[in-house]
């Protein structure tokens, strides 16, 4: 029996663990399919408060790791398959093996919904990326043509940080009107800097062989008529998916699939806590993560203690 088993090797669930593992509760983290979750596949960190220099994303999370097993915290490459989760019970099936904890930690992250083409795919980290806040500010970007590709919110927000580095932002959106609220709308058509490219979809991002972004193809979906547009940097913006798919019909959602915590981090199962981007449909960046991760480990030693008194 476990005490404290943490899902996600990300900023949420490493701070999670090194707040247990100072705890004495000897964490063990499941690293999932993508150890250090997605700051990995970011360049530079350059807005993770204490280095003014900045980052490379792997090596941060290679450091926060170290830290929580400096403490007891065990990093065991595994992934859930399963879970029963009920008030009297937390089970889980781990690479084909039973393990039963008293206490849970849900970090596991969300995936950022992808284009879905090669280029795509095979440009990333040089030149495409999912996080303008994360990486907008980098100097391949610096006074460049930039191009968004959504239509949302998010789609808004990452276009008007981009206006700040950028020489100008193209906003590609496959209908002829956004989605986003009506007061992100206007202050994106109020901005001199961001162009709308109605009814287009991005086919193909330029240049493979180049192995860096110089460009991308368009199709408009109403004429099948295509173009290309240069730029130096591609920015994708089409929602996330969170990871929290094992857990649909035992834990609080939303519409989107978000764990809904109750109180704190604390779920609707006793034991179970939640924390980082699989509870978080706002800010979704590397320090609010953690900051919920070092809350759940908080919550689950003082349910813990509870437990014996």
């Amino acid at each position: 029996m476990e005490k404290v088993v943490i899902m996600g090797s990300g900023c949420a669930g490493l701070t999670a663990a090194l707040y247990s593992a100072r705890a004495n509760l000897k964490p063990l983290v499941l690293t999932g399919r993508q150890p250090g979750g997605l700051l990995t596949t970011t360049s530079v960190v350059e807005n993770y408060p204490g280095f003014p220099e900045g980052i490379d994303g792997n090596e941060l999370m290679t450091r926060l790791q170290k830290q929580a097993e400096r403490f007891g915290a065990r990093v065991h490459f595994g992934e859930v398959e399963s879970v029963r989760l009920s008030k009297d019970s937390l089970l889980l099936t781990v690479d084909g093996g039973p393990m039963e904890t008293e206490t849970l930690i849900i970090a596991s992250g969300a995936s950022h919904k992808h284009l879905g083409i090669e280029s795509e795919a095979l440009l990333e980290n040089q030149g495409v990326t999912y996080c303008a806040t994360c990486d907008g500010a980098l100097p391949i970007f610096r006074d460049k043509p930039l191009v968004v590709v959504g239509g949302g919110d998010s789609a808004c927000e990452e276009a008007l940080y981009l206006t700040r580095f950028g020489s100008v932002v193209y906003l590609v959106h496959r209908r002829d009107q956004l989605r986003a609220s009506r007061i992100m709308a206007d202050r994106v058509f109020a901005h001199q800097k961001i162009k709308p490219i109605w009814d287009s979809v991005v086919t193909e991002v330029l240049d493979v062989k180049q192995n860096k972004v110089t460009g991308v193809r368009l199709l408009n979906v109403n004429t099948n008529a295509t173009s290309v547009i240069d730029c130096s940097g591609v920015f994708v913006a089409i929602g996330h998916i969170p990871n929290t798919q094992l857990f649909k019909g035992m834990l609080e959602m939303d519409e989107h699939g978000y764990i809904v915590p109750k109180h704190g981090t604390a779920t609707n199962v006793p034991g179970v806590f939640v924390a980082g981007d699989c509870a978080d449909r706002v800010y979704r960046q590397a320090v609010t993560a953690a900051g919920t991760g070092c809350a759940a480990a908080i919550e689950a030693e003082r349910y813990l203690a509870a437990r014996k008194e």
